[in-house]
Order: C-alpha cells, then sequence, then structure tokens
C-alpha cells in the first residue's frame, strides 16, 4: 500500500466530496470481469479487501481502480491467421488479399478472445482533501491518465489537473546541482540524468555517483540540464524527481516504517498506520516539494 511512483494533481479550491459520496458513486461502476469478445474491463476495486470501496481517515481517501485484461499476445494472433490465410490458398489457389486478411485476423481474434486468459491490475488513488490534491500511484503517464479517465465517468467531470510549480522542475533541479546548494530540508543523492535542449538531446546518466566536481559542472556549462535527480526529504524518504514533476522511485526510510510495526496487534491496525504514516510523511513533503520549486503556478 505504499506508494511507489506518483502524480500529483491540484483540485480547485471550492472542490468538496465525502468518503461516503465517493463510495456511492464508486458503487455504481465495479469491476466486472471481461466477458465473450472484451479485451479489457475497468471497474473500482475494494482497496483493503472488504466490502468497502474507500478507506478514510484524517480527510484522507483511498480507493482504487481495478483493470482486467485478456491475453492475447499478437504473436498468437498472427500464427493463427496465417494458417488460415495457408488453408484458403490451398483451397482457392491464391492468396487473400488485403481487405480479406484483415478480416480473417479480426475473425481469429474473436475466435480466441474468450478463451484468452485475463489478468488484472490495481491503480491506487489518493484524495488528500485537506491539501485539495488527487495523488494517482502510477509509474507512467498512461496509467494515470487511464485512472482520471475512467474516474471523469464516475464522478462527472473530476476536476483534476497536474500540479504546476512557478519554478520549472529542470530549472530548479539544475541550479541545485550547479551551485550544489539544495533547498532546506533535501539533500541530493547519486543518481542524475542531464540532457541538452538541442535537436540531438545528448544524455548523459550517472547512477551510484558522487555528484560533485568539474565533470558534472562541465556538462552544465555546455547546455546540458538536469531532467532526473535523487533526493532526499530530511531523512525519511527519498525519490527521484524528473522533469515532469512526477516523483518516482519513492522509498519511506526504515524509521516511518518501523513505527507501526510496533504498535500494530492485527493486519487492520497495520493498515490503518501505514495509510495514516504514509499520507502524512508524503503529504509534507509534497508541500516541501513545491515550495522548493516556487510554490504552486498560479495562473
Amino acid at each position: 500500500m505504499w506508494f511507489k511512483n506518483i502524480f500529483i494533481y491540484r483540485l480547485p479550491a471550492d472542490f468538496k466530496i465525502t468518503a461516503d459520496t465517493l463510495q456511492t458513486k464508486l458503487a455504481l461502476k465495479p469491476l466486472m470481469p471481461c466477458s465473450g469478445l472484451d479485451k479489457q474491463s475497468c471497474g473500482w476495486v475494494s482497496c483493503r479487501g472488504d466490502d468497502r470501496l474507500v478507506h478514510s481517515a484524517n480527510k484522507q481517501i483511498l480507493f482504487a481502480l481495478g483493470i482486467e485484461q485478456k491475453l492475447l499476445p499478437a504473436s498468437i494472433i498472427n500464427r493463427f491467421t496465417k494458417e488460415r490465410a495457408a488453408d484458403i490458398e490451398a483451397q482457392q489457389g491464391f492468396k487473400p488479399g488485403r481487405k480479406a486478411m484483415k478480416d480473417l485476423k479480426q475473425a481469429v481474434t474473436d475466435e480466441l478472445l474468450p478463451r484468452a486468459f485475463s489478468v488484472q491490475r490495481t491503480i491506487y488513488a489518493w484524495l488528500d482533501l485537506a491539501s485539495g490534491r488527487l495523488i494517482v500511484e502510477a509509474a507512467s503517464s498512461a496509467k494515470a491518465d487511464e485512472f482520471l479517465a475512467f474516474l471523469g465517468k464516475t464522478v462527472d467531470n473530476f476536476p483534476a489537473a497536474l500540479l504546476q510549480t512557478e519554478l520549472s522542475p529542470v530549472a530548479a533541479m539544475t541550479d541545485w546541482v550547479a551551485a550544489e546548494n539544495v533547498p532546506a530540508g533535501f539533500t541530493i543523492d547519486r543518481e542524475l540524468e542531464l540532457r541538452a535542449s538541442d535537436e540531438n538531446k545528448a544524455t548523459v546518466r550517472y547512477a551510484n555517483h558522487v555528484l560533485e566536481g568539474a565533470e558534472i559542472l562541465g556538462h552544465i556549462s555546455g547546455g546540458k540540464r538536469v531532467t532526473r535527480l535523487g533526493m532526499t526529504w530530511n531523512d525519511r524518504i527519498s525519490f527521484v524527481l524528473n522533469e515532469h514533476l512526477q516523483i518516482k522511485r519513492i522509498d519511506f526510510l526504515e524509521i516511518i516504517k518501523e513505527q507501526s510495526h510496533k504498535v500494530a496487534n492485527d493486519d487492520d491496525e497495520m493498515f490503518e498506520l501505514d495509510f495514516t504514516l504514509m499520507t502524512g510523511e508524503l503529504s509534507k513533503m509534497i508541500n516541501s516539494l513545491t515550495d522548493a520549486l516556487g510554490g504552486e503556478d498560479a495562473k
């Protein structure tokens, strides 16, 4: 349940929703198994294995989107299509044309889909009503967009927009590395990516490397800008910040997780404590990072 990769969305100041209201709306679109010729099915699922679709504590709401997909690789479809085409060629004496092949491929897909295995994945999100933010746990923008698209169908025109800051992450990270002067509460770790802004997009990456010295400064003075930077906040959370203000590879340091392990008596209490600790720490870290980037863009 500890988030690893997040996209941060800002909600309007007048946005209001309760956990009960969200539960009611999500319940109208539960995840249903793929049936027939469906390649994919989306719907809301429990985020903690019970009947509730939301978990709420201290103006923080956790909920989850389930996606079930049929496993039908293109290589399998192509193989069966070629076999059918060979049979047709043998019967009629010539190869099927382009349109016939397209129709044949669709017919093979329709035949195989009902027999295909299904896999399910889950995208979690945390609605921070205290700070007016939606945090989506996703490793790619495509998955975050998939979540928001279905949320918009569930809660009419859900008003979320990607967080924008006064300073661009690229400008701020480049300045922090070049000046060796990071904002209070943050330290720079041993991961860095620099990219040239010209059409060649020449890129240099450092991993497990001390980020100081003439070599890195030379890349910056030569026109490259920092597009990815490993950082730690208050010795409590380490993460990688990228050029799009995505926060990746979040690692809650052991001092945080140990707090719940020491006092929880069962799995339910562990879930409650983990959620409270995660949202509390991440919310403060996002606030500090936003301030370090000049605050939110008022536009």
